[in-house]
């Protein structure tokens, strides 16, 4: 009778075969934090909805055998009337494991699907910094971290294009 395994690749590891590719999240923490209330106690007293500011940085760097921090750097910045009502600096950062991931997978995996694992959580933080700092909490909406990737790659390959023909 035929091994069934062999058929799904689940005796290559009984053999001792490490090629599969493998991602874990090691951890994820608040690497900085920082929040600035510059006008309180006046800017309580202003009535009417705050205009919104928020910026994104990805970025990473191996910092070990197959293990790379990504970093998500969140920037918010609130203004009402021309007061400032808060600054928000986040930056929330996780520790992956990589093995066996293709390099040309390792990019488009640290910028585009790591930001996204961290988000949520990155997300709650930011939305409490907010909320203990007396306002009412920043729900961000989700970020297709992984489009925006794409779409900046295709921008810098334009650019790339453009360079290599002058």
């Amino acid at each position: 009778m035929e091994d069934q395994n062999d058929a799904t690749g689940i005796d290559a590891f009984a053999n001792g075969d490490d090629s599969q590719p493998s991602v874990n999240v090691i951890t994820q923490y608040v690497k900085d934090l920082s929040f600035e209330n510059p006008n309180a106690p006046g800017v309580y007293q202003i009535a009417g909805s705050p205009k919104l500011d928020v910026q994104f940085n990805i970025g990473a760097n191996m910092v070990g055998d197959g293990v790379h921090e990504v970093v998500l750097k969140m920037e918010a910045r609130a203004e009402i009337e021309g007061q400032v009502m808060y600054l928000v600096d986040l930056s929330f950062a996780g520790l992956f494991g990589l093995r066996n991931i293709p390099d040309e997978h390792l990019q488009p995996f640290l910028l585009g699907e790591a930001p996204r694992i961290l988000f949520p959580f990155a997300r709650r933080v930011l939305a409490d910094a907010v909320r203990d700092g007396g306002f009412p909490p920043l729900m961000l909406e989700p970020i297709d971290f992984a489009q925006l990737y794409i779409a900046q790659a295709e921008q810098q390959g334009a650019l790339g294009e453009v360079a290599g023909h002058a």
